[in-house]
């Protein structure tokens, strides 16, 4: 690896100057949200002049926000061009050999049609980078699952799903009672089919029996890697999936012992496979629970394949649930890490321990990258503690200064938008725990704020310095609206190193609580928040949390108000029914039977009767991630036996995370009002 590609990751953050000073007039409210346009994916044509990106926009009318696909030059000199109109939910773009053409998933519906590819299910379609008219690539009946282009070869391959009959003594049973439910005897299982883009003509490529959860072919459509399971449910894929190559006719399996039997822990989640260049090597995040995500590298050796963790750069953790890999020509690997709540790009052989105080000079985080194919020029999503998510550009190399490429939502330039920073405090054992605090754009040094603390799910994430408009966690909302925020990433959060991610584990509703309770006290004696005003929200497992606070005995602060999102009340009930049981087994050391004194302690279904804290309580009505029964289990307990104020509000049809725009916001709407009535004044 050259010294220049490891300079690039630790002096990337600090080239970015601030915003432009400018006059902030607008209050921002629940309704702002709407406004506003996310982008998740940028992709750069070949030679670099130009950026395709799907933005997202919210649209009220409908209740949904829906992608569309955009194009920009990089050299900045005219406007980006808005490519699609239909609101298709285009995504997952690739370009062409020659960057003229442009290929990407989308749902398009008609409705005078009944069949593909205008009957509302996912095909493969392109368009010219001028704009042309969109073209169908595919028609298939029930859709495309994925699909991923050879430029180089004219190659397009698609996957489709199918199905399979489990053959046992009672299948000509559940044959004859066809109509009934079963937990099993069908599964989901994958076709992938190759299309020649010269010829038009298309070919069952791959059927191996399995659940093909993605998949990627190399530049000259000579192999095939795919994150493979035996269904379609979380269940097998977090624990059984793995990596299988397909070449020569055959399905190979590459040996699974490092992301499996020899890993931190078997449940390991498989996502964001990419091939090298010359395609002998391939690359995958490994995502665990209660552990840092690994990168594992295939290399070709001969007829076989080997595999073998990719050294982390020191000190970092690979960013959030696993980060895109891109391959740069010089054969290094590049992924966002994180560390403290900030994120960068870096090199997969960084060496940056050393110089983690870098990474404490800058405010930034970065969404997604992408270079084109010399490893020239580099475009980024990038946010900061001062200003929203923008589209960024520079050459990829050290000393290159980074040029604002695409404003996303200008509009925003008048919000009265909180400061945002990353803090520290001390645990009661010692161990240092940071976190995120907002603040009102006004406020003022001295000024004692009634404070929510607003909790990440995961738990094996963490909050990042940057500002965010987040209905699910709190973020921006209600610093708006006159309240200090602390987000803490408690112990179990990722970018504080491996010590202090794994410390969780079997620490459950104890360790991480008292670094919350920490961290309030710490905003306490700084003077920013008033102890006999606090309140704490949360969702996934920030829901969990908050159901942990209330239903501690003693607090050295006032409580007075919740708001639990989605929380888990007790974890035995989560290891049977939640859809990942392994998230449970894990941070328990086991299954209910074999550590039953793990689930008790980490269960707050035992302490119900401590609850006195006015709580609002929201969930999906369809989430099989944390089941609407922890929820309504909570509410019966307060409502019901304890009588402490509490609302249960359910969003029919959502699943863990809120869809629809009008659910969002009656969230957002829901908390403000909570928290103003119980929060707000000092009685």
């Amino acid at each position: 690896m050259i010294r220049t590609l490891t300079l690039l990751a630790l002096i990337w953050p600090v080239w970015l100057s601030s915003l432009t000073a400018s006059e902030r007039t607008h209050p921002v409210s629940t309704d702002d949200y709407a406004t506003l346009a996310a982008v998740a994916q940028v992709v750069l044509s070949p030679d670099g002049k130009h950026v395709a990106y799907c933005e997202a926009r919210w649209l009220p009318s409908s209740d949904d926000r829906k992608s569309d696909l955009w194009v920009v030059a990089t050299d900045g000199r005219s406007p980006p061009r808005r490519l699609t109109f239909d609101r298709a939910q285009d995504r997952d773009v690739k370009w062409s050999a020659d960057g003229k053409t442009l290929y990407f998933l989308g749902s398009r519906k008609r409705e005078a049609e009944k069949r593909p590819p205008y009957d509302g299910t996912n095909q493969v379609w392109r368009t010219n980078l001028e704009g042309g008219d969109i073209q169908a690539v595919t028609r298939v009946d029930g859709g495309v699952s994925g699909f991923d282009l050879a430029a180089k070869a004219n190659i397009l391959a698609y996957a489709k799903e199918t199905s399979a009959t489990e053959s046992d003594a009672f299948t000509h049973l559940r044959t004859q009672l066809d109509k009934l439910q079963y937990g099993h005897g069908r599964r989901n299982t994958s076709e992938i089919w190759r299309l020649d883009l010269t010829t038009w003509r298309e070919e069952k490529w791959i059927d191996d029996g399995r659940y093909v959860r993605e998949f990627v072919i190399t530049p000259d459509a000579a192999r095939v890697a795919m994150v493979t399971a035996y269904d379609d449910s979380v269940l097998k894929s977090e624990g059984e999936s793995r990596v299988d190559v397909w070449e020569d006719g055959k399905v190979k399996t590459p040996p699974t012992d490092v992301y499996r039997a020899k890993a931190h822990s078997p449940h390991a989640w498989l996502e964001n496979l990419t091939w090298s260049p010359d395609g002998t090597r391939f690359a995958f995040c490994s995502i665990f629970d209660a552990y840092p995500t690994e990168v594992v590298i295939g290399t070709k050796e001969g007829s076989s394949w080997t595999t073998e963790l990719m050294k982390r750069p020191a000190g970092l953790h690979v960013h959030g649930y696993g980060s895109p890999l891109k391959w740069h020509p010089s054969g290094e690997v590049f992924l966002i890490a994180e560390a403290k709540g900030k994120a960068v790009v870096v090199p997969s052989s960084a060496s940056v321990l050393e110089k983690v105080s870098k990474l404490e000079m800058s405010d930034r985080m970065i969404y997604a990258f992408d270079f084109d194919l010399k490893g020239q020029t580099g475009v980024y999503v990038l946010g900061q503690s001062t200003g929203l998510p923008d589209l960024y550009v520079s050459e990829f190399k050290p000393d290159a200064e980074l040029r604002k490429l695409v404003s996303l939502n200008p509009h925003t330039a008048s919000w009265k938008l909180p400061t945002v920073k990353h803090v520290t405090w001390k645990a009661p054992n010692g161990t240092q725990v940071g976190g995120v605090l907002e603040l009102p754009a006004d406020f003022k040094p001295g000024t004692r704020l009634p404070l929510i603390v607003g909790i990440h799910g995961g738990p094996t994430t963490s909050t990042k310095a940057s500002l965010e408009f987040d209905p699910h966690n709190g973020r921006l909302y209600f610093a708006a609206r006159g309240y200090a925020v602390l987000f803490p990433n408690y112990r179990g959060s990722t970018g504080y190193g491996d010590t202090f991610l794994g410390e969780l584990i079997g620490q459950e509703n104890d360790i991480e609580v008292n670094d919350i309770i920490a961290g309030v006290q710490h905003l306490v004696k700084e003077g920013i928040a008033d102890s006999e005003r606090v309140g704490v929200m949360g969702w996934s497992n920030g829901g969990y949390l908050t159901n942990c606070l209330i239903t501690r005995k003693e607090l050295p602060f006032k409580l007075r108000a919740a708001s639990s999102g989605a929380g888990i009340l007790d974890t035995a009930m989560e290891w049977g029914l939640n859809d990942e049981p392994a998230y449970p087994k894990v941070l328990k050391r086991g299954h209910p039977w074999e550590t039953p004194e793990l689930y008790r302690k980490s269960s707050p279904s035992w302490d119900l009767g401590n609850v006195k804290t006015p709580t609002l309580i929201h969930v999906g009505g369809n989430d099989v991630r944390c089941p609407p029964g922890h929820s309504r289990m909570l509410y019966r307990a307060l409502r019901e036996y304890v009588k402490a104020p509490t609302e249960l509000v359910v969003y029919p049809g959502e699943p863990h995370g809120l869809s629809k725009y009008s659910h969002r916001k009656a969230k957002m709407d829901w908390d403000l009002a909570w928290f103003d009535k119980y929060l707000k004044s000092s009685d």
